[in-house]
């Protein structure tokens, strides 16, 4: 179980986390960072797991789920919302905490290894990488800020099964409808619908093709740190080469794991997920 805490943005948005209690013992606690199009119920899996031994902070970024939609749809990035979450740890007098970032949330990470290393006992950037694949760009830019509506929970689930089949290869329509209760909600009209403001696309198709800030220096920022690298095998996202360079560029504490049969992302219950997750906490307790 958790309890539902908000916090206000430094511009003035009531943001909403899930607060999953655990790490009595001093341990750090997790900052669960989500995807794009996601939010803090891109998490449960992992909760379900994990809370109670560990304490588990997962924000829903402005725009996305039970926090505001923001005023200036440009506000719709990284710098922002890091800042948002550097207001939310200091509410919560976090100092420390394990980054659990995908995709988004490990590009959010990655700004937070540069300028605040110190808060970092570990890190999990999950399939995502200071160079993004044009093909997975160009996939994202598809769908993200596309209004979907449904008139059932089983009807947004095969939705998502048409358009991830390649990615979920595996998925039955149970894990399907569990997808899709944390991407969508019931609307008051009774449609389902995405859980997040539309407009978070603008800043994406205002930047088109251009060439972002070049990431890569920021992984010397996690030398020394334990940190997982999660890949999916048929991610079009985070290239395998992009990957190996990443763990040689972070040095020994860095662990690349493949996981197989999915693309982008890992949702962090598959098996060889676990197991990376268990190692990448028990260097994080005991070095």
């Amino acid at each position: 179980m958790y309890n539902d805490g908000y916090w206000w943005s430094p511009d003035g948005l009531r943001l909403h986390y899930r607060d999953y209690a655990g790490g009595g013992d001093g341990r750090p606690p997790l900052l669960c960072l989500p995807g794009l199009t996601r939010n803090a119920r891109d998490f449960e899996p992992l909760a379900a797991r994990l809370a109670g031994e560990w304490r588990l902070i997962c924000p829903d970024m402005r725009g996305r789920a039970e926090s505001a939609y923001a005023k200036d749809a440009m506000t719709y990035v990284p710098l922002t919302y890091m800042q948002d979450i550097s207001r939310l740890l200091a509410d919560l007098a976090i100092t420390r905490f394990v980054a659990v970032g995908t995709s988004l949330g490990g590009i959010i990470t990655m700004l937070m290894a540069a300028t605040h290393r110190e808060w970092l006992a570990g890190a999990l950037l999950n399939d995502v990488g200071p160079a993004l694949e044009e093909e997975g760009l160009v996939r994202i830019r598809t769908y993200v800020g596309v209004n979907q509506s449904h008139p059932t929970w089983v009807h947004a689930a095969r939705a998502l099964a048409d358009a991830n089949g390649d990615v979920y290869p595996g998925y039955d329509l149970q894990a399907w409808l569990a997808m899709a209760k944390r991407l969508y909600r019931l609307n008051s009209g009774g449609r389902i619908v995405l859980d997040y403001d539309m407009k978070v696309a603008e800043p994406i198709r205002a930047m088109g093709t251009e060439a972002g800030v070049d990431m890569w220096p920021v992984m010397k920022a996690f030398s020394g740190l334990p940190t997982l690298l999660l890949r999916g095998e048929r991610s079009d996202l985070l290239g395998e080469a992009t990957a190996q360079r990443m763990a040689a560029e972070i040095g020994p504490g860095a662990e690349l794991v493949t996981v197989p049969g999915v693309g982008h992302a890992p949702v962090l219950d598959e098996p060889e997920s676990i197991a990376a997750i268990d190692r990448l906490l028990a260097r994080v307790l005991h070095g």
